[in-house]
This record gives C-alpha cells, sequence and structure tokens, in this order.
C-alpha cells in the first residue's frame, strides 16, 4: 500500500512540472500572428454578422473559436489610406496617406517593423495598394496596384512575375508556402492581403455558379431619394445610374448595353480554359438581359441582382481559402499560440442606398468585419460591443506580442479586452476623416464622430453641409435631424467632443487637404 502511494504520489509531481513546464513555454513563447484582410467586404456578407445573403463558415469559425467585434469602424473608407493606418496605428492626416494617389512613406515606423526588429519573422503577400515597395518585412510578394483577379503579376522582393491562376489561391498558396518555408525556430507574423471582393468583382471559374439562382432581398432604402442630404444626393456611385456599368461591373457585354468603358474585356488575361468556363457562364447571362430588356426600376433592381451574385462569389472563394490557412494551423499544431485576425479594408454598400462602393461615414462603408481568434488564456469569447478603430491594430498586435506600444501611436491597444471576460469602455466616440474629393465617385470631403447611439458630420470644401443621424431610431441614416431646433444641446455637445477628438488626433489644421 505505502508503495502504491510513491509511485501515485511520482506520478502527481511529475503531473503537476509538467503541467508548470507547459504554463511557462505557453506564456513566454512570443504569439504568432497571422492577418488576414481583404478589400471591401461589406459586414452583411460574413454570416457571423448576418447570414441572410451568404454563408462564410470557415470566417464563422474564427468568431466561434475567438471573438466578433461588433462595432469596428475604419477612419478613412477608402483602400490605400485604410492600409496605412493599419500598419502605423495612425490617422491619415498622420501617416501622410489620406488618399489613394499619395505614395506612403514606407520610411516610417510601422507595426511590422517594431515585429522584426524585436525578432519576429515578418511578412506580405498579396495586395498592397500602397505606391511605395513594403519594409519591414523578411519576404514580400505584392500586387502592383490593384492587382488582377486572373493569372496575375505578381512583384516578389522586386522581381515581377506573371503566375497562373486565380488571385485569392495564389495569394493563400504562396502564403502557406512562406510558412512551411521559413525560420522555424522565430516566431512569425504573416499578412495574408487579398485582392478580393473588389470591383469588378470577378469571381475564379470554380465559383461563378454558387450564386447563380439565388435572389436577393433589396435593402428598405434601395430607392433612396437622399432628402435633406446633399452630398448623398451628389454622389456617382449608384447601382440605379449608369455609375454601376453593365459591361465593366456586369460583364453584360453587348451592343445594346451602354458602357463608359467600352474597350474593357473580363477575359483579356485568361487561358482557354479560363475563357471557356467564363464564356459558358456569362453568355446565357447576356442572352436573358436581351430578352428581358430591363427598364427604369426594373433595370436597377437587375443590376442589384447582377452585381450581388459576382461579388459573393467572390468572397465565398476567400472564405474557402482561409479555411485552409487555418486547416494548415491545426495541422501544425499552432493553433494554440497564434492570432489570427480577419478584417477588411472597410466596408462596402450592397445595395443600402442603391449604392455600391464606400467612402462616406455611414454605416455600411464605416463599418468593417474584425474577427480574432485568439492564442490560448485569453478569457474573451463571443462578441465584443465596445467601440474599436483600425487606428488600434498596431498597437493590439504589439501588445499581444508582450513589445511596448510606441508612444506616437494613436489607437488603442485591445489586448485588455481580450482579457476581460465582461465589457470595459474603452472610447465614446470614433473619430473619422475622409478626403478623396475631386474623384469619380464624387463623395465630398467630410469629417465626423460616431458615438454609440449619434453620429454627426461636417461636409467640407466645395460644399457645408452638416448632418445628424439617431442610430438608435434611424438606423439606416435616412432622416438628418440637424436642422431640427429640439437638437440644439446635443448638437453643441457633440460637436465639443467633435473638437476635442480633432485636437486629441492633431487633425486641427485642415487648410492643406
Amino acid at each position: 500500500m505505502k508503495r502504491i502511494r510513491i509511485i501515485l504520489t511520482i506520478l502527481v509531481l511529475s503531473f503537476v512540472v509538467l503541467l508548470i513546464r507547459n504554463i511557462y513555454k505557453e506564456d513566454s513563447a512570443p504569439p504568432n500572428i497571422i492577418f488576414i484582410m481583404t478589400d471591401d467586404h461589406a459586414v452583411r456578407a460574413l454570416s457571423c454578422y448576418d447570414g441572410s445573403i451568404n454563408q462564410t463558415p470557415n470566417m464563422d469559425r474564427i468568431a466561434n473559436e475567438g471573438v466578433i467585434f461588433k462595432n469596428s469602424f475604419v477612419s478613412n473608407s477608402i483602400c490605400g489610406p485604410s492600409r496605412a493606418t493599419m500598419l502605423t496605428g495612425k490617422h491619415s492626416h498622420i501617416n501622410g496617406k489620406i488618399n489613394n494617389s499619395i505614395v506612403f512613406d514606407s520610411s516610417q515606423q510601422t507595426f511590422p517593423k517594431l515585429l522584426q526588429k524585436a525578432g519576429y519573422q515578418t511578412a506580405v503577400i498579396g495586395k498592397w495598394h500602397l505606391k511605395s515597395e513594403p519594409t519591414g518585412f523578411d519576404y514580400w510578394n505584392v500586387l502592383p496596384g490593384q492587382g488582377q483577379y486572373y493569372n496575375p503579376d505578381f512583384i516578389e522582393m522586386g522581381e515581377k512575375k506573371r503566375v497562373e491562376g486565380y488571385v485569392t489561391t495564389l495569394t493563400t498558396d504562396f502564403g502557406l508556402d512562406w510558412l512551411d518555408k521559413r525560420d522555424k525556430t522565430k516566431p512569425f507574423c504573416l499578412l495574408i492581403h487579398h485582392k478580393a471582393p473588389h470591383r469588378t468583382w470577378q469571381p475564379d471559374t470554380a465559383y461563378l455558379d454558387d450564386f447563380a439562382n439565388k435572389t436577393f432581398p433589396v435593402p428598405d432604402n434601395f430607392f433612396d431619394s437622399y432628402q435633406g442630404r446633399r452630398a448623398a444626393k451628389e454622389q456617382k456611385q449608384s447601382i440605379r445610374t449608369g455609375d454601376m456599368d453593365l459591361k465593366y461591373d456586369l460583364k453584360i457585354d453587348t451592343e445594346k448595353a451602354e458602357s463608359r468603358f467600352p474597350e474593357h474585356k473580363h477575359t483579356g488575361r485568361m487561358n482557354d480554359a479560363q475563357k471557356t468556363a467564363w464564356k459558358n457562364h456569362y453568355d446565357p447571362i447576356i442572352q436573358d438581359y436581351i430578352d428581358k430588356n430591363p427598364e427604369g426600376d426594373e433595370l436597377d433592381l437587375y443590376k442589384y441582382q447582377r452585381y450581388m451574385r459576382d461579388y459573393l462569389a467572390c468572397i465565398q472563394s476567400v472564405d474557402d481559402n482561409i479555411g485552409r490557412v487555418l486547416d494548415y494551423l491545426d495541422e501544425e499544431e499552432l493553433s494554440d499560440n497564434t492570432l489570427v485576425v480577419y478584417t477588411s479594408d472597410q466596408g462596402f454598400y450592397t445595395g443600402e442606398h442603391g449604392w455600391f462602393d464606400k467612402r462616406y461615414i455611414y454605416e455600411q462603408s464605416l463599418k468593417t468585419p474584425l474577427l480574432m481568434k485568439t492564442p490560448i488564456g485569453y478569457k474573451r469569447k463571443g462578441e465584443v460591443k465596445e467601440l474599436v478603430q483600425n487606428i488600434d491594430y498596431a498597437a493590439t498586435i504589439l501588445d499581444m506580442a508582450g513589445l511596448p506600444v510606441a508612444e506616437d501611436i494613436q489607437g488603442k491597444s485591445l489586448k485588455s479586452l481580450l482579457e476581460a471576460d465582461e465589457e470595459t469602455e474603452l472610447r465614446d466616440a470614433i473619430y473619422y476623416h475622409y478626403y478623396e474629393f475631386p474623384n469619380e465617385h464624387a463623395v465630398k470631403r467630410h469629417y465626423g464622430i460616431r458615438t454609440k447611439q449619434y453620429k454627426l458630420i461636417h461636409f467640407y470644401n466645395d460644399i457645408d453641409e452638416w448632418e445628424l443621424f439617431d442610430l438608435q431610431n434611424d438606423p439606416n441614416e435616412m432622416n438628418n435631424i440637424y436642422n431640427k431646433d429640439s437638437n440644439t444641446n446635443l448638437i453643441a455637445e457633440l460637436k465639443t467632443k467633435l473638437a476635442g477628438l480633432q485636437e486629441k488626433y492633431r487633425d486641427i489644421d485642415r487648410s492643406t487637404y
């Protein structure tokens, strides 16, 4: 009996020692980081947020195994500036990338550089879209400019190469190949930046028919008249006008369809097999358009359905490829100590207000998906309702890596939210500023704030208009209540808060914009 007790004691002590070692190892090993970003992904086009129009099981898997941020916003809803903000943790006017035409100063501080300096192995694959060469990466392989969906060019460490295949799958292939070949003695940070689902929404041939027979619910404000909202009325990103082009956007390649881009060829980079699959899918669609010859409201609704089918098919390819990345982490036993982030450079309109594209501070382009599958040890699971913004990503990644957050980073680390199992207010308002006007979409320059209930906007430059929305009672942002006498005190309060954020973020002098 005594011998049995001794054996049991030894076994218990051995287990405790092993457990302590594992805990020490888990605590001491810096987490790996995989940051996956798409371009123009609407929040309602992820089933973990909505589920009414499509299913994204692999994105949902990140949410189900981690957290889903329900109030995640951007600071400038346009591609290049949003990417610069994520890298630097600073608003556009501070990092210098206020619009797409400006070259990003890649010599400045970014979170990959700080990780690299601390011993991380770093890489970026896919869409870069900042006009300068990537810096702070041990390896980079990026698309030139916007990139191409089919048989795209990639610039690998300065060398441009054309690669056969579909861009979403290729971006994932290159990412997984780098993970296999990396220095496995070091923690890693891999940025996987997808082109999809950016305009002109060219799905992989394998996904062309996924939504071909689906009819999507039309947003309640699809036929918005923009009453009381001059800046919304003067935009040029409407599905209901020639802004959405039948040939360029919807692939209705017939002489009966007027086009602003008559020379554009979707099949220009395709091989014969891709062209055949494309033709087999779109020829019946073109014939259906010819037969129906829709006009007026019927044409507007026809365009909406065509747009949604291609847009969501592009997203389906992204979701499947995210599944490949998650499976790789499981197979290589990396999941427990890897932070997986999924986001988009901004939200997108899927028919709300009759629009596509982004740019406005209105909810569909301001709000962006943000999912995080956290390493073991973080308590928070499920929904996170606090107000967060893309200026927070750099601080969060550095903090979770155990590194100090540089003092000049304007965002806040979300680590404390992830460590707590209950809500704690991070901020009571977010600040937004959009600069890219004049532009083909004619969205006016504007800045504003969003609190949990209200949104105050000032459109300026060639216009001087204010808008105020009560998001609780008017979630579709149809009723501008700025000019109601009863809101005088509320407006004064919000303007004071707005001025405070502009001072905090040093966005005071707008004379140079």
